[in-house]
């Protein structure tokens, strides 16, 4: 693997513990349900110490993935030219929705 990737995936890692652990010490039951982990797994990188999050970071495995793998939600959050502010705000609702769907069958 390549230094820059492997860089990048330890970055990458390391935010996300970061912002998980963040999250789950603020509110564990809603960081359960949005990060999609068990309550164990919530409470073990709730505990976790910066030289364990470093090491867990240096892996060769991107902790997180992406919430989102439907291509309709992608084009609405992503659809060209930018639409008038009206459109806007209907898409963005539009792909809320379908993602709190997708958040109600995870659960």
């Amino acid at each position: 693997m390549k230094a820059q990737i492997k860089a990048e995936i330890r970055d990458a890692n390391m935010a996300y513990l970061n912002m998980a652990q963040s999250f789950i010490q603020k509110d564990l039951q809603s960081a359960v349900k949005i990060l999609g982990m068990s309550q164990d797994a919530a409470e073990i990188i709730k505990t976790l110490s910066e030289s364990q999050k470093t090491s867990i970071a240096d892996s060769d495995i991107l902790l997180c993935r992406f919430g989102v793998s439907d291509d309709v939600v992608w084009k609405l959050l992503t659809s060209h030219p930018a639409p008038k502010p009206e459109a806007e705000h209907a898409k963005r609702l539009l792909a809320d929705i379908l993602l709190a769907g997708r958040l109600a069958v995870a659960a």
